[in-house]
């Protein structure tokens, strides 16, 4: 008989095995497994040396993947046997720094069961609002570099105390090696500064932070990424004060329910929106209103954003709340970044708000809380940031050293090591300067954090964009991608697909390749380039971007090119309502085309039947006219109206049965339910007239527009009826939050084709 010998084996996992409690998992699978040898983090991988008989290190290496903690994500597990050392007991090794790779970085995640019953339990954390373990707690918005050790975190300035260095140490403690490890003696505390004094004892500052929200006062506190301002969701005064100190006159607020069976009393909730309320990513979710809250927070939808607690804090904040609920917006002035700095909270809200409770901890990396949808049983982001980011999109091309700068509104950029996209977080408007600041200081965190030195950059096509000048700063070659095909590209990456496909983007603005503004497209081709099949029919938009600022600026132009020089004598009450200068300067600026850029975009068409039928003529936030057009359709229901289609899809002949249908009474919620209807219609008779010619192609959805969930939900379906292949984003934005996606794998698929 052959005699059994034990064998030395590296293993190399890569994934998001850092900042999840993976290497105490590891040891414990060895101790169960019989195995010796080591583990520790690289900056690439998790790296284990294990010595055992080859049958166990098989069982080993597969209770490694079946058995992963459950916000680990394993990518790959390689392993070869080694010549060297037979090892006799099993430990966590230092960690190394060994080359350009990195391995993931931990989102943030919510705190856990466990950690809640320890704050009522264990004597060092009761009440304390800091807990967490290695399954819990911030991760991406405290780490400063990798490999992920506390050291290389802002917890690096609070020293261990004896009790936390024990439970660090203990193989069988939750906290073995969970890096934010801290109790009250030896970690952050709060401190909560009202006038005249500052509070620092912990019941205390519950109380009179209660105290204030619950008697109408407004409050910053400090969250996990970044201040937020807070107060009673049912208490209209103070929401209406709210939203004057934010200078945010109609945008809807988030609010954060106390619990689950609170949140169920005001809103509907879906299985799918359930499940994505009480993950560890704890995002705000868009769901219908049941009962309403104070006016003002949703201000005349019939939606509502909401989430639940997510950090030890916010638990010990609703112990004590009177009321159920709050409105939980980001700390913020009008477009700015979010407030991370305590310095810079208390020197700026202070003053507007009744207290500011903060901590001592630094937040390292701004986030900005998630916003998801569940629309037909599939959740879908619509903002990314704390719980997802920095987790990357592993796409089927070399993204190595491609640095995607992303678009103007809704920024994200990202960065390339091997296939990832590593998407950043939330960024916001690049045309507001402190924005702008943040997006360069944030690209610059990114490129140090994951050792990517940039060799390439991708940039839209439009010249103006600050995105596309810092991409020509860089230094290195630059190539520009058309917006429009970037949203068709993100959704390729997301699903695997090389092309060709039939890419349908409906958004509000996209440099078009012959200098018009584009956003009604249906687009033909793959990765490296395409084919413009069909598109909306060009229009004036009267005074540029001030008409998104002032949709009936749109609403006159489709009436000017519907109706001409009619337009006056039309039976529309909102048409009086524009002083007659005003109507007489935009009717002869869109005559000579002054400052009035020819459009095709479904946004702008969106603007133009919002204020046709005097819903919205001004807009107080970006894509206000289009929400309140879909609040008040409520559905999607047919007849259709006309159109007209080909190359050039002409709705000329809907807006003169809009018109007359408004003269004869029909209700604004009827015309704007069959506009909903239309556009599904047309979106599905046009890609069946394309596929015709072309054969079956998978069909995509991108751009703003279908953040609508009428039209998403009625062109998916309609799409699937017909058996067509239809995908959508559902992992980064269907707005401009994906494009750099879209931007870095058509960069990655033209260098594999030898086009750069």
């Amino acid at each position: 008989m052959n005699e059994r010998k034990p064998v030395t084996r590296e293993i190399r996992i890569t994934g998001l095995v850092q900042g999840v409690g993976f290497r105490p998992f590891v040891y414990r699978m060895a101790l169960e497994h019989g195995v010796c040898g080591y583990v520790k983090n690289t900056n690439s991988c998790v790296l284990i040396r294990a010595s055992a008989f080859p049958d166990e290190l098989d069982m080993f290496t597969e209770s490694l993947r079946l058995q992963a903690p459950p916000v680990a994500v394993i990518e790959n597990i390689q392993w070869k046997d080694i010549p060297g050392e037979i090892f006799r007991d099993f430990r966590i090794a230092s960690s190394d720094d060994l080359s350009e790779e990195v391995t993931r970085v931990s989102p943030d995640i919510a705190v856990c069961d466990k950690c809640l019953a320890d704050m009522k339990s264990q004597p060092a954390r009761i009440a304390y609002p800091f807990l967490n373990c290695t399954h819990c707690g911030p991760r991406f918005t405290i780490v400063k570099s990798l490999p992920y050790d506390r050291p290389r975190t802002t917890m690096n300035v609070f020293s261990m105390c004896s009790s936390c260095r024990k439970e660090y140490e203990d193989i069988t403690d939750r906290r073995f090696h969970a890096q934010p490890v801290a109790c009250w003696d030896c970690g952050p505390v709060c401190s909560l500064i009202v006038p005249g004094k500052t509070l620092t004892a912990i019941q205390e500052i519950l109380e009179t932070a209660c105290r204030i929200i619950d008697g109408g006062g407004v409050l910053a506190v400090k969250g996990m990424g970044g201040f937020h301002l807070a107060c009673n969701a049912l208490d209209q005064q103070s929401v209406l004060r709210l939203r004057n100190m934010k200078m945010r006159e109609a945008k809807p607020f988030a609010v954060m329910f106390r619990d689950l069976p609170a949140l169920r009393e005001y809103l509907e909730v879906t299985p799918e929106e359930e499940e994505a309320l009480t993950s560890w990513r704890r995002p705000i979710v868009i769901m219908k209103t049941r009962k309403e809250l104070a006016g003002p927070v949703s201000n005349g939808f019939h939606t509502t954003g909401a989430m639940l607690p997510y950090m030890p804090l916010h638990y010990l904040l609703f112990e004590k709340l009177k009321t159920p609920v709050i409105v939980l917006t980001s700390g913020n002035l009008s477009d700015e970044p979010i407030l991370t700095v305590n310095e810079d909270a208390r020197r700026i809200m202070g003053p507007l708000t009744d207290g500011v409770l903060d901590y001592n901890r630094e937040i390292h990396n701004r986030t900005d809380d998630s916003v998801v949808m569940a629309v037909r049983g599939k959740t879908r982001i619509i903002r990314r940031s704390r719980g997802y980011v920095p987790n990357p999109i592993v796409t089927r091309w070399n993204t190595e050293g491609i640095f995607a700068a992303g678009a103007e509104l809704v920024n994200c950029f990202a960065v390339g090591k091997g296939r990832s996209a590593i998407m950043s977080q939330y960024i916001g408007d690049l045309k507001n300067a402190p924005t702008y600041d943040f997006y360069r200081e944030s690209v610059e965190r990114f490129c140090s954090l994951f050792r990517m030195k940039p060799a390439l950059a991708v940039c839209d096509m439009h010249p103006d964009y600050l995105s596309t000048g810092y991409a020509q700063e860089l230094g290195v070659p630059v190539t520009d991608v058309q917006h429009h095909h970037a949203h068709m590209a993100s959704v390729m990456a997301e699903h695997g697909l090389a092309g060709p496909c039939l890419g349908i983007c409906f958004d509000g603005t996209g440099y078009g390749t012959d200098g018009q503004i584009w956003g009604g497209e249906f687009l033909l081709g793959d990765l490296t380039g395409f084919e413009r099949k069909a598109r909306f029919r060009y229009v004036p938009v009267p005074g540029g971007d001030a008409a998104t600022r002032e949709p009936w600026r749109m609403a006159l132009s489709y009436l000017l090119d519907t109706f001409g020089e009619e337009v006056r004598e039309l039976p529309l009450s909102w048409i009086g309502e524009i002083p007659s200068q005003r109507l007489d300067l935009i009717i002869h600026a869109w005559q000579g085309r002054v400052n009035a850029p020819m459009s095709c975009s479904a946004g702008r068409l969106f603007d133009a039947v919002s204020a046709l039928l005097g819903i919205c003529l001004y807009s107080g936030f970006h894509a206000e006219a289009p929400m309140r057009l879909e609040n008040a359709a409520g559905k999607a229901e047919g007849p259709t109206y006309p159109w007209q289609d080909g190359e050039e899809i002409d709705f000329r002949d809907m807006v003169r049965e809009m018109v007359s249908d408004l003269a004869e009474g029909v209700t604004v919620g009827r015309i704007a339910s069959r506009f909903h209807y239309t556009l599904i219609r047309m979106s599905v008779d046009v890609t069946e007239k394309i596929l015709a010619g072309t054969g079956p192609l998978p069909v995509l959805l991108s751009g703003g527009s279908f953040q609508n969930r009428l039209l998403l939900e009625g062109v998916e379906t309609e799409l699937e009826r017909k058996k067509i292949k239809v995908y959508s984003n559902l992992r980064v934005p269907v707005n401009d939050g994906g494009i750099a996606l879209g931007q870095m794998v058509i960069a990655a698929a033209r260098k594999e084709a030898g086009m750069l």
